[in-house]
Formats: C-alpha cells, structure tokens, sequence
C-alpha cells in the first residue's frame, strides 16, 4: 500500500473555496494538501481530547468527581494568578504572582 490513497469526499462549499483560495494564495500547495493538514489537525485534537478524558477519568477514580465548585475555585483561582499585558510598554516588568 502506498502512502497516499485517491478520496472521494463532499464537503460544504465555503470549506472547498476556503482549500481553493490557500492553494491560489501559496499557503499550501495544494487542496488536498490542505485536506491533509486540516485532517492531521483533527486526529491531533481527538487524540489529545482522549488522552484529557482518560486524565481526567484516572483523578477522578482517585480523588472523587470534579464538582462545579471545584470548577469555580479553579477559574478563581487561575484569574487570581494572571498576569495582565495589556498597556505593558516595551521593557516594563511583569508584575510577579502575589505581589
């Protein structure tokens, strides 16, 4: 078997203009190169969504169900720790975490 097959697929319109419009553009070679980066990028995601819900599957077996409270104590707690960019000027320092 080689290491590319002939598909046959329907896709929605604006998706094939989009795929039409990089391969005009240089962005990527080809449309079905842009196929193939879009269908790399999707294995990428539900790979790394599998390996997230059997972490999350592994925690809670050990420590319990995550509640909605746990949820907000974290979302707080993350807010609490960001660091704000917005109006740094070149070569201010961040403002350290708890300070």
């Amino acid at each position: 078997m080689s290491g590319k097959q002939r598909l046959s697929a329907t896709i929605d319109a604006d998706l094939l203009a989009a795929a039409e419009r990089a391969a005009a553009s240089g962005e990527v070679d080809t449309v079905s190169a842009w196929v193939n980066d879009a269908m790399r990028l999707k294995l990428t995601h539900d790979q790394r969504l599998r390996a997230l819900t059997g972490y999350i599957e592994d925690y809670e077996a050990e420590h319990g169900e995550i509640t909605q409270q746990d949820m907000e104590a974290a979302v707080r707690e993350a807010k609490r720790r960001a660091v704000s960019t917005r109006g740094m000027r070149a070569g201010e320092s961040r403002k350290k975490y708890g300070k």
